[in-house]
């Protein structure tokens, strides 16, 4: 970097951090409010988790305008205002250098950060606190209190993370300046970079090319990937998908090759004589589902984006062709997938990788033909057989999905439709579908909702990896009962592993630390015992665990050695974990517009909450209802996971 742009160690070598200066930054009104939650600070300790102490790590860049001796923050905000609730929940100390202007609310809580990080109620003006700013705080203070959260180990990494601060020229105009900033082009991406490198392993022009439409057809994870291949009268599409645009694409170079050359012979362009009759279109390329009252429109919303899907089919990759390193006990793939590490990850298979055919690098040409022959395949079974958000016309309300693409109609009338994906053994459509399919969509965004971070979503790599592996020969006829067995299956190790095989026997009291896959997999298995009971039960973003009976009451007694059991605890809504704060169970109850949207746990724990004759429902519940309670739900969970080990042959249960 040049000597013109201050590189900001975040610690530096004498412990000083970037608050604790005389530099102030403000955050100017123009500037949107903190808004950072679930997704981006848990990604922020994540990737200071993974900063190697052996070189700095550049978070990026943050930048300003010098205005009167303080730096007004022109973009950069969201992270700079993160790293000031970073350090402060990790206990060090920082000046009051950083305000927001015109904002009253924000300047309180930072003033008062470390009594809301201890939760001194009494010493706060709670109608002053800023709510984003607030649950900013819970979330980080959470990721950083967790029991494997190695304090020491994690400033050593911040102390190695920089940040570049850049001036912009005097009298630029800023909100001129900010506006820009905010619409600009997409910087050059890594995944744009691998693009390059895998392209240059190919020798023909035409193989480029071929490679390239594949790339990027697969690269738009908007909507389903036949969509993205484009020619007249869908040409293209239907050599590669077939005439209904749903068999899987082939698994041979050469028959692509052959499918770009027959769809090459029909221009794409349109004749002058076409577009001007009177009954010309322009070819609907949007899908639809069919309503009650005629056809919808739909979008959908993948639940990765496409740097972290290529380390997921690069795993499949792997697998399929049995590749391994060339040094024994080493790994040929990180568990997580992090998309910071994406050419690396692909140097690593490329450079060390070995199997039964020979090394991989001993043919990059073959290595970049079959794996974007697997890109493609995977991309269809992703499409068809992973959930997405789906959407109906321009509702931002959207619900979990699991649909194929179908069409319907003959030659340029031929219409893109969606429906539900069918598991059946033959194809066709009932009831047993129905069910195998809400089991699919249930369990899936159990596990959707559990694993937050893209970088341990592994259960989405295990599925493809199955599928890949079982149904590609299998696919035309639906045969995909067991599908849903291995998602389970995922569900159920982990509770084993995290929870079962964690916790002293028989004592199950891991408090806030409880795994988020515990609650939703007990949801699900609530779920599926009564689906009419619980029919307008879905699977939320639930990523705060609360206790039912509050770990520092208000204004009655405290439960000091059961207050962290299992059978007290439940998984709510960050925002609704504010609401229940420290009041009684049977006051929680009363928030019937809260419970009846919540986890199904949290529904029979409020049923249980009731008096038992002259003694308090709070009373009741710490003596005895909880324990009851706790027991069932173990019992559930124990059952689940014993009869899974029979079915399959696992390992029982610790």
């Amino acid at each position: 970097m040049s000597n013109s742009i201050p590189e900001l160690h975040i610690i530096d070598e004498n412990d000083n951090n970037i608050f604790d200066t005389d530099t102030e930054y403000i955050i100017p009104l123009y500037q949107r409010a903190y808004a950072w939650e679930d997704k981006q600070l848990t990604q922020l300790v994540e990737d200071i988790k993974d900063v190697s102490e052996a070189a700095n790590y550049y978070m990026g860049s943050l930048i300003v305008s010098k205005q009167n001796g303080r730096y007004e923050v022109v973009d950069g905000q969201q992270r700079l205002t993160s790293l000031y609730l970073l350090l402060n929940c990790l206990g060090i100390k920082t000046k009051p250098t950083l305000t927001f202007a015109c904002r009253e609310k924000s300047n309180y809580t930072l003033r008062n950060i470390e009594e809301i990080i201890l939760d001194n109620r009494s010493k706060l003006d709670t109608d002053r606190i800023e709510p984003s700013i607030q649950r900013g705080i819970k979330i980080l203070s959470q990721e950083l209190g967790r029991d494997d959260f190695d304090k020491e180990a994690f400033i050593k990494k911040l102390a190695k993370v920089v940040i570049c601060r850049i001036e912009v020229p005097e009298k630029t105009d800023l909100n001129r300046y900010f506006e820009i900033m905010n619409t600009r082009g997409e910087q050059l991406e890594q995944h744009d970079i691998l693009k390059a490198e895998l392209m240059g392993y190919l020798n023909d022009a035409a193989d480029k090319s071929l490679f390239a439409k594949i790339w990027d057809a697969c690269s738009d994870m908007t909507g389903y990937v036949q969509m993205h291949f484009t020619g007249k009268n869908n040409t293209l599409r239907e050599l590669i998908f077939g005439p209904g645009r749903n068999d899987m694409p082939p698994g041979s170079w050469q028959e692509y090759k052959k499918a770009i050359n027959g769809a090459a012979e029909e221009t794409t362009g349109k004749r002058i004589c076409d577009l001007i009759a009177e009954n010309f279109e322009i070819e609907d390329d949007e899908g639809y589902v069919k309503g009650d009252e005629g056809d919808v429109r739909v979008r959908f919303e993948s639940v990765i984006e496409f740097p972290y899907f290529l380390l997921h089919t690069l795993k499949v990759y792997v697998a399929l062709n049995g590749i391994r390193h060339e040094h024994a006990g080493a790994k040929i793939t990180d568990e997580l997938s992090d998309d910071k590490k994406l050419p690396d990850a692909f140097k690593r298979v490329l450079l060390h990788g070995v199997s039964d055919s020979g090394k991989a690098a001993d043919d990059k040409e073959n290595f970049a033909r079959t794996f974007i022959v697997c890109l493609l395949r995977t991309r269809f079974l992703f499409d068809k057989y992973i959930i997405k958000r789906e959407y109906a016309n321009d509702s931002s309300e959207g619900e979990w999905s699991l649909k194929s693409l179908y069409v319907s109609g003959k030659r340029s009338e031929k219409k893109a439709y969606y429906s539900n994906t069918k598991f059946t053994k033959d194809g066709r459509w009932d009831k047993t579908n129905d069910w195998l399919t809400k089991k699919n969509i249930m369990m899936q965004s159990a596990l959707r909702v559990s694993y937050t971070s893209p970088k341990a979503m592994h259960w989405i790599t295990k599925l493809l990896i199955w599928l890949s592996e079982n149904g590609c020969e299998r696919i035309s006829n639906g045969d995909l009962e067991r599908y849903n067995e291995v998602s389970e299956g995922i569900a159920v190790d982990a509770v084993k592993e995290n929870f079962f095989n964690a916790c002293d026997k028989d004592s199950y009291a891991m408090g806030v630390n409880t795994p988020h896959i515990v609650f939703n997999y007990l949801d699900y298995l609530l779920w599926k015992q009564a689906p009419e009971k619980y029919s307008d039960f879905v699977f939320e973003f639930r990523n705060s665990v609360e206790h039912w009976y509050p770990q520092n009451p208000s204004d009655f007694e405290s439960w000091k050695d059961g207050v962290d059991r299992f059978g007290n605890l439940c998984i709510i809504q960050r925002n609704v974990n504010a609401r229940f704060s420290n009041i009684s169970p049977e006051a929680k109850s009363k928030f019937e517009d809260i419970i009846a949207k919540g986890s199904i746990k949290l529904r029979i724990m409020s049923e249980l909450t009731e008096k038992n004759g002259e003694k308090a429902a709070r009373l009741y519940w710490k003596e005895t209802a909880c324990r009851v309670h706790e027991e069932e739900m173990i019992g559930c969970l124990k059952a689940a996971c014993r009869q899974y080990d029979a079915e399959t042959g696992s390992e029982m249960m610790t």
